[in-house]
């Protein structure tokens, strides 16, 4: 499940990198700062998404855990359309403020009618974003890594190829990166649909009775979930108007370091979204002896990997520079992300862990306590300290340095958790009904019920 979710995330995320490389060849600075601020507006529609699809996957491995296929495909239906409505609407309200939220970030002059041009663009097509990722959900709920990853990965060539040939050979710039944007997110919708769909049978679309009866266990856990992912840019909003203030150099170090960190480590990103399923399939089967298990072999990968990567970052840090042509403000951001900034996705990572095991156990609210927390007290205190110290790279530093406190005491909280539900019943087969409701004051409790 990590792996090939790595491959399909690694595979988007180095599209995205990509972009800003091609973007970077015109020797624009303004151009790779509009992607910066860009990035930076998209994450919060893209996180709204993420938070549906951490639902739909819980909702949807649960039905099958329990053995209820028909169960499974009536919230795959529903959580499509809820996804796709919420996403368009979402995006009709911000489009007419788009000008006036890029300003608030620090684009001004060229850099914000750039960036104000890119989202015009982009931002309707957030709702494909939505159904594509609502497809994913499904799958993996369902087990298949595979397919899903097909998702990922397709978006990701199209992007590919359509990006050097919008850029350059039409000579559309930053209009056509915006282009190849929303011709990747078609491809993405068509390919999810058919795996959703036509594989696996696991979209049945509602009438209005069974959407209002989907509506409610899906947005007990979806909503939290939104919660917990919209802290993240949240916390990167406020990190980009603070770099803002060292320039437009700094803004673009800032947006390269965006790319780098899914590209390196997207097996990260790609474990919390494989524990998930895995543990809502076994709390929907009463293999609740297992729970404990993936929680500490999710943990000792992520040490290793982190490790890895952080090491590989270091000691290349000066060709990654070069690679994108930073200079100044800019290439002193990367080298210093790659050299000391980034081992702190040891702790990230088991942030993403345990938010992983919140969500898919009942407890979601834990993980927006968490994610909030790590966003705010553990953003904007170190970050402003080390703006006002160190300067653009003091941010950088203290972006890095809030994660500590914020990932050690979630992964301490979460195997309280998983320790409790573990020792509430002894291992065995699935029983007839919803899986047991929490007793935590975060409890979900009917999210589980799903349409019985």
């Amino acid at each position: 499940m990590t792996a090939t979710g790595s491959i399909g995330l690694i595979a988007i995320f180095l599209v995205d990198a990509l972009n800003l490389f091609y973007i970077s060849l015109l020797g624009v600075k303004e151009l790779a700062a509009a992607i910066g601020f860009s990035a930076t507006l998209m994450f919060f529609t893209v996180s709204v998404a993420i938070g549906f699809t951490i639902a739909t996957s819980a909702l949807v491995s649960r039905a099958l855990g329990r053995g209820s296929r028909e169960d499974a495909a009536a919230m795959g239906g529903a959580a499509i359309v809820i996804m796709a409505l919420t996403l368009a609407v979402l995006s009709a309200i911000v489009w007419p403020f788009l000008h006036p939220l890029l300003a608030l970030l620090g684009a001004t002059g060229q850099t914000l009618e750039l960036a104000t041009r890119f989202m015009q663009i982009v931002l309707p097509s957030s709702a494909l974003v939505a159904v594509g990722m609502c497809t994913t959900g499904i799958m993996r709920g369902a087990g298949d890594a595979r397919r899903s990853m097909y998702v990922t990965l397709s978006s990701g060539f199209a992007a590919a190829i359509l990006d050097p040939i919008l850029i350059f050979g039409f000579g559309l710039g930053l209009d056509g990166a915006a282009i190849s944007t929303v011709l990747a997110r078609v491809l993405m919708v068509v390919v999810g649909l058919h795996g959703a769909m036509v594989v696996h049978r696991l979209v049945a679309w509602p009438n209005l009775a069974r959407l209002r009866n989907a509506a409610r266990p899906f947005f007990v856990i979806g909503l939290p979930a939104v919660a917990t992912q919209l802290a993240t840019p949240v916390g990167n909003a406020y990190v980009t108007a603070e770099i803002a203030r060292f320039g437009d150099d700094a803004v673009a170090g800032w947006a390269i370091i965006g790319r780098l960190v899914p590209v390196a480590f997207g097996v990260i990103f790609a474990l919390s979204g494989a524990v998930g399923p895995i543990l809502g399939q076994n709390y929907g089967a009463r293999r609740y002896d297992r729970l404990m298990s993936v929680m500490r072999d999710s943990l000792l990968v992520t040490l290793a990997y982190v490790i890895a990567a952080w090491a590989l970052l270091a000691i290349f840090r000066h060709q990654i520079a070069d690679l994108f042509g930073a200079t100044a403000a800019a290439r002193d951001l990367i080298e210093f992300f790659c050299l000391f900034a980034a081992g702190s996705f040891l702790f990230n990572g088991a942030l993403f862990v345990a938010n992983a095991a919140f969500n898919n156990l009942g407890y979601p609210g834990y993980s927006t306590i968490f994610n909030w927390g790590r966003a705010t007290l553990g953003t904007i205190p170190f970050v402003w300290i080390g703006a006002h110290h160190y300067g653009a790279s003091g941010v950088i530093g203290g972006w890095a340095l809030g994660s500590v406190m914020f990932g050690i005491a979630a992964l301490i909280w979460c195997f309280r958790i998983v320790r409790d539900v573990a020792d509430r019943a002894p291992p065995g087969p699935p029983l007839p009904g919803p899986p047991p409701a929490s007793h935590s004051p975060f409890s979900t409790g009917k999210a589980s019920t799903m349409l019985d």
